[in-house]
């Protein structure tokens, strides 16, 4: 829509004017572009969806992050109850010795020894409880609040995505997002492609507009106008020939893109799916030999106690127990890890956790 007003000096009769108006409407409707537009908006629709699916990929990502960070505060809680555990077990070992050493039955290798590994046992509680609030403020930071309030999360070390019967990879890969998206933008590309090819149509647009005009105010003379209007491409440098080639050249990249990413996550699912089932597998059997060392500790304490075995021979066995119970504390939380890891290689979201 327009209007305008002018005023303009009169040749004839010097120091005269004559006022002038008008408004009116006009509009342009495209009428034939060889398919660009259309073509346009298909693209502009798979663009759309690829970010749908960047979403949902983040989300996998953030996840990861939530969960590896919960497992971390989870074994840093439990690593306090072990450490103690040790220190305990260290302790009670110390004061065993110290009374064999003062009573001539043990030698003072054996002693300092003992009091060296009591140490050590304080030094990692001491780790411990600092590992705690390192593990905390991850949390904190993954969860996006603000402030930092000491937590405290149910632990819990049960796996319970284990996928005991193998999986079909090629199934699963199909609706992994990061896969999705590359499959969004390659197909966004061959739209662009098509619409580069449509730029060499002829292009018809129509155009109409109605106004009116006169020397008064409000104008009384009424204007029309149809017309239409044919644009052909003739000569532009090789303009449009080097975007088709272009718009090929990128379609070419995406293609191999994801094609990429589709074996790179063939192999992450099967290594991810490997690795939980290790991990899994080795929860049982760190628990059947903490198991066979605490019993092995209480029959080789009793047996120390009455000299029946050497000092070396039970250190060693209560050096294995205390190794026994962080090696089944690793082995729980590396499985939780593992499973994370399956989890986000399978291209799961946020939303997965609350089933």
């Amino acid at each position: 829509m327009n209007a305008s007003t002018a005023r303009t000096a009169m040749d004839n009769s010097p120091g005269s004017t004559a006022d002038s108006y008008s408004y009116g409407v006009s509009g342009t409707q495209l009428i034939f572009d060889g398919t660009k537009t259309a073509q346009d908006v298909k693209a502009a629709s798979e663009n759309i969806q690829a970010s749908r699916q960047n979403y949902k990929y983040t989300s996998t990502q953030v996840r990861l992050n939530l969960r590896s960070a919960y497992v971390n505060l989870m074994k840093a809680q439990d690593l306090i109850k072990v450490s103690e555990e040790i220190v305990n077990i260290r302790k009670q070992n110390y004061e065993l010795i110290t009374l064999r050493y003062q009573s001539g039955l043990e030698h003072k290798g054996a002693l300092l020894t003992a009091e060296a590994d009591l140490a050590q046992a304080y030094l990692q509680l001491s780790q411990a409880r600092r590992d705690v609030t390192l593990a905390q403020r991850q949390l904190t930071k993954e969860m996006g609040r603000k402030d930092f309030i000491p937590m405290k999360v149910n632990a819990d070390f049960k796996v319970a995505d284990a996928a005991r019967e193998k999986p079909d990879f090629e199934r699963i890969v199909k609706s992994n997002p990061y896969l999705l998206q590359l499959i969004s933008q390659k197909n966004a590309a061959e739209f662009n492609l098509k619409s580069a090819y449509a730029e060499f149509s002829p292009t018809l647009s129509g155009s109409a507009g109605a106004s009116k005009a006169g020397s008064h105010w409000n104008p009384r003379g009424d204007n029309w106008n149809l017309g239409l209007t044919l644009s052909v491409p003739i000569f532009e440098g090789g303009l449009r020939v080097a975007q088709v080639s272009k718009a090929e050249a990128y379609l070419n990249q995406l293609k191999e893109n994801e094609r990429s990413a589709k074996d790179s996550l063939l192999v992450s699912l099967e290594e991810t799916w490997a690795y939980l089932q290790d991990t899994v597998d080795a929860v049982d059997v760190k628990y059947k030999s903490l198991l066979a060392t605490e019993e092995r500790s209480r029959i080789s304490e009793a047996e120390y106690a009455t000299g029946f075995t050497t000092y070396d021979n039970w250190t060693i066995i209560q050096d294995n127990l205390v190794s026994a119970k962080t090696a089944y504390l690793n082995a729980q939380a590396e499985a939780l890890l593992a499973e994370a890891s399956w989890i986000y290689a399978k291209g799961e979201v946020l939303e997965y956790a609350q089933k």
